[in-house]
């Protein structure tokens, strides 16, 4: 059923309420849907909640200049609305930036992390690559930055034997407002700084997933991240980039439930 929050978060649930609470928070300019791979693996065990992230999809703006603290706060609403307690957050790209801002300021509504090819401390170069990529943003929009991203998010291979679904990813970009995609991909630039070396430490059990070719959040970045949490592992699919999840979504479905259904086996066990 789709619903929507005081704040304006257009959010969809899926499964029985009862069950362990899984929330999907995707990545920048994209919207919810971006889960529909994922979604019907998890249905028969866990209550999923996908939604919009504020200035995406059908989801209002950001009544406020965007930040992790922002979408951080998000959640919590989104929680708070729905009337639920701990929750297990996976989290694509800006989305797992996002799960961990959320477990480092409400750590006791976080029940476990999934984090998907997500930044970590990037280099002097890299920073500026993506500095400049929002600086186009801020220019052009959002369609300036799409076609680039397309290379980035999927294997050669791939693009061109899908070209519907590249249409469709492009469509979910390009229809970001130009006014407020800019202030958000700043976010992703900047908001990294905030969620390295956590204070306190992120302890709950997280899964960090990326792929051997995703440049821009790859497996150094993994390991690293891995390292400020004591209770991380790290699975690195090779041969895909950014949209693992889209491209190949059985390889990261698998590790994902595979994790959820410990977590739910350790939890019936008492420990």
């Amino acid at each position: 059923m789709l619903k929507k929050t005081p704040l304006g978060t257009n959010f969809e649930c899926y499964g029985k309420k009862g069950m362990p609470v899984v929330v999907l928070i995707h990545g920048l300019g994209l919207n919810k849907e971006i889960w529909e791979w994922l979604i019907p693996s998890l249905t028969e065990t866990y209550y999923v909640i996908a939604y919009d992230l504020l200035g995406h999809g059908s989801s209002s703006d950001p009544p406020k200049k965007p930040s992790l603290m922002l979408f951080s706060d998000q959640i919590r609403e989104l929680l708070d609305w729905c009337d639920l307690g701990k929750v297990t957050l996976v989290g694509f790209s800006l989305g797992g930036m996002i799960c961990r801002k959320f477990a480092q300021e409400f750590p006791k509504k976080t029940n476990a992390l999934v984090i998907l090819n997500s930044p970590h401390l990037r280099t002097k170069a890299a920073q500026e690559a993506i500095l400049k990529r929002v600086n186009q943003a801020y220019l052009d929009g959002p369609a300036s930055t799409v076609e680039d991203a397309l290379i980035r998010w999927f294997t050669s291979e791939y693009r061109k034997k899908n070209s519907d679904l590249m249409d469709l990813v492009r469509s979910w970009v390009v229809a970001n407002d130009p006014e407020v995609y800019p202030s958000i991909y700043q976010v992703l630039a900047d908001g990294v700084m905030e969620i390295i070396n956590p204070t306190p430490n992120i302890l709950c059990p997280t899964l960090i997933v990326t792929s051997d070719e995703d440049f821009g959040n790859g497996p150094e970045m993994a390991y690293a991240m891995s390292g400020e949490m004591p209770n991380s592992s790290v699975l690195i699919l090779n041969g895909l980039r950014h949209m693992a999840l889209v491209e190949s979504p059985g390889l990261v479905n698998e590790p994902i439930k595979s994790f959820l259904d410990q977590l739910v086996g350790i939890s019936k066990n008492g420990h």
